[in-house]
């Protein structure tokens, strides 16, 4: 039975790739912050019932910022595969906590791949890379070889970790991969995510229970894809035989408007009565256009997206409006 460790479980891509993962019967592991309140709900229903995953899925306390716990864990643990995907994720909050963001999406990097070094544990080390880094872009649409020039404190920080991964991997032999992931949404997408920010309105203001949606730079195009199947990129990435870099993405890219357009056009609402201009909401720094070309994910990994933009928006508002009425968040997206 192979063994992974995620780092970031609790979030939207470390839930869907232990879904994965446990379906293909590993024994995972996942590091979690304590807290005084639990932040746990995106993979309750994986060790709510021990007869379904619970006794092949192990959580354990860390933080990112903790070398010594990590080089512990990892020693104790010793798995074969380690996703590395936890990170202060958030563009627009990067500009508020910026060292925050540097250590805990950046150093915590180095951390990990240091205690792999130091322990000598023979795993394979995934990189959540990101479409941010190319910022102001060199090319389009983006390649594993477009220039990156980052435009926010997130994307500094993701820029160090791709090349500490690569200086790893070319330094002492390990088998270390990039994920260069552009936008990938879905129902577990966080709630103050442009995205499901978006589409939680919706069900709300569809409901009653809401006015108004204030939001940033409406102009921004992004290329958007559906979670679920990009942890299956991550998770090819690291059965090759060799470690590489690859850029997952849709190769379409769309604007924040339109992901309003066609959001509220689903329920039968005009978004233009609604959403509403906020300044607080944009970026000092803005990245405006983002559109990845998944030519060698698609050759080398035989993977590609399957959800498109319009799919994706309206079953977001779907999950978001079951939801409302009463369905787990779990279950909201098991049959999309």
């Amino acid at each position: 039975m192979k063994k992974a460790l995620i780092t970031g479980i609790t979030g939207q891509d470390g839930s869907y790739l232990a879904d994965l993962l446990l379906a293909k019967g590993y024994e995972v592991h996942g590091i979690i912050r304590r807290a005084s309140t639990f932040n746990t709900s995106r993979i309750e229903h994986l060790y709510a019932d021990p007869h379904v995953h619970g006794v092949r899925l192990f959580l354990h306390y860390g933080d990112l910022s903790d070398s010594l716990n990590l080089t512990r864990l990892i020693d104790r643990v010793g798995p074969d595969e380690i996703y590395h995907l936890g990170a202060q994720s958030h563009v627009r909050v990067s500009f508020d906590i910026p060292e925050y963001t540097g250590d805990v999406t950046g150093i915590a990097t180095i951390r990990i791949l240091e205690a792999i070094r130091e322990t000598k544990v023979p795993t394979r080390f995934y990189q959540a890379s990101s479409s941010e880094m190319f910022g102001k872009v060199q090319a389009v649409p983006q390649t594993e070889t477009t220039p990156f020039w980052p435009r926010s404190p997130y994307g500094v920080a993701k820029v160090y970790s791709y090349w500490a991964t690569v200086n790893y991997r070319e330094s002492y032999g390990m088998h270390a991969s990039n994920g260069i992931l552009f936008n990938h949404e879905s129902p577990r997408r966080g709630e103050t995510f442009v995205t499901r920010k978006i589409t939680r309105a919706v069900a709300a203001i569809k409901k009653g229970q809401q006015k108004e949606l204030y939001l940033g730079n409406l102009d921004a195009k992004r290329d958007w894809g559906y979670a679920k199947e990009y942890v299956e990129g991550m998770w090819r990435m690291l059965q090759q035989p060799e470690s590489d870099d690859y850029v997952l993405a849709t190769n379409e890219t769309h604007t924040v408007q339109e992901f309003c357009e066609v959001t509220f056009a689903h329920v039968g609402l005009d978004w233009k009565e609604f959403v509403k201009f906020d300044a607080r909401y944009e970026r000092p720094a803005e990245v405006e256009l983002l559109i990845g070309d998944p030519a060698k994910a698609k050759e080398k990994l035989g993977w590609e997206p399957k959800t498109k933009f319009v799919e994706l928006a309206k079953l977001m508002v779907d999950a978001d409006v079951a939801f409302l009425e009463g369905t787990p968040l779990h279950l909201v997206d098991a049959d999309l």
